[in-house]
């Protein structure tokens, strides 16, 4: 697989770093989730449990092997540097200051492993005035500006209903991960990665940051319409709602003589996509008595027929029915002590070195005995660990 020869030592819980560690995992490399002894990462205790199992936590974790690990321990920190020696990158998204103080930080690591790529996710950034704030990815969306430009302009912001800002900064953290592992092939020195839940929601505020630089203005909510094209939104069926985006004056066009509209094109209030903004309320009505008439999958076949890019707006019991969906296999399964659990799908596809399930998510400590078995320890010694409560 394109990562096997990679070993990730992952320090990460929750989220934003466990999404970054499963990307690297799932295209084969090794990693080696550290948790805490007794408890581990939060999010076996949260989301849907079955069997005594988090379903959330085994789809953020699949493809990992655990060991608990007493970091604060003298020979836990000893067990921790042996690793740092023998792998690749070490992830972590504690609150910047943390590994420093353990004594752990990129400063100390890279001087038992120069080659060492060590990533950092946190709410803020490393450094700064906010950067000792706690911060999830609620608190994120709002100081980034997402959240005031998401939703209804007479209701309060809206926040999306996924940590969006957790999946974004750990996609962000994989990325750097390997661009780093890239530059490392050329100068043979590792580097210190960092990435944060608020700098991952700004960079996706895209053409709305753009038109506020440029004309100066501070985008508001606008629901499902476009902010800046008209007709674009979400329109109600006879048994739902569809989405229709005919971005551009020949899409509007089309979508125009599709519904029976043609007289539109000339109407004073519709002939270009300003006139089209400024009365958009109206425009937005008439296609809603047409839409209303006909169902969801009427209207989607019809359309993509005719060229009007469109699509339904589904639940989740939809969408996993969906036979584009099934076709790309975005819904796997995974065989865990519990049984059979389903699971997201790999978004990535690779031709040759396809990402795949290798194993589940790991028990808690499962992997203790082969891990500092790997590492030198004697059977005797690691009984001896676990009895102090080391691991």
């Amino acid at each position: 697989m394109p990562l096997s020869n990679i070993k990730v030592i992952d320090l990460t819980r929750f989220v934003a770093g466990p999404f970054c560690t499963l990307q690297l995992a799932d295209m084969g490399a090794q990693v080696i989730k550290i948790e805490s002894p007794g408890r581990g990462d939060e999010t076996r205790y949260q989301g849907a449990i079955i069997n005594g199992e988090s379903w959330y936590f085994i789809g953020m974790n699949r493809n990992k092997k655990s060991l608990t690990l007493d970091l604060k321990s003298p020979e836990g920190k000893e067990i921790f540097l042996r690793l740092v020696r023998t792998s690749d990158v070490v992830v972590e998204n504690f609150r910047p200051g943390v590994m420093h103080n353990l004594g752990l930080g990129y400063q100390f690591l890279r001087e038992i492993n120069p080659a060492i790529i060590y990533c950092g996710i946190s709410g803020f950034g490393k450094d700064g005035p906010y950067h000792l704030r706690p911060a999830f990815d609620f608190i994120a969306q709002g100081i980034s500006g997402f959240m005031s430009i998401t939703g209804f302009p007479d209701r309060e912001p809206v926040r999306t209903g996924i940590p969006i800002s957790d999946s974004i900064a750990g996609i962000y953290a994989s990325y750097g991960i390997l661009a780093a592992l890239l530059n490392r092939q050329k100068t043979g020195k590792g580097q210190e990665v960092q990435t944060s839940l608020v700098d991952a929601m700004i960079s996706f505020l895209s053409f709305q940051a753009d038109r506020y630089f440029g004309l100066g203005e501070v985008p508001q909510p606008y629901g499902n319409d476009h902010p800046v094209s008209s007709p674009y939104g979400t329109f109600k069926t006879l048994d739902g709602y569809i989405n229709i985006a005919p971005a551009g004056d020949p899409m509007w066009e089309r979508l125009a003589q599709a519904l029976g509209l043609q007289a539109l094109l000339d109407d004073p209030r519709f002939r270009t996509n300003d006139l089209r903004l400024a009365h958009r309320r109206e425009l937005n009505q008439i296609i809603n008595d047409i839409t209303c008439q006909r169902t969801m999958s009427d209207w989607i076949e019809y359309l993509n027929k005719a060229g009007v890019p469109c699509g339904p707006i589904y639940n989740l019991a939809q969408t996993f029915e969906d036979p584009q969906v099934k076709h790309q296999e975005m819904v796997l399964e995974i065989e865990q002590p519990s049984g059979k659990v389903k699971t997201l799908g790999f978004p990535v596809k690779l031709s040759d070195t396809p990402a795949a399930i290798r194993y589940p998510a790991p028990q808690l400590g499962e992997h203790n005995a082969e891990i500092l078995a790997n590492l030198g320890y004697s059977t005797d010694q690691i009984n001896e660990l676990k009895t102090r409560g080391v691991i």
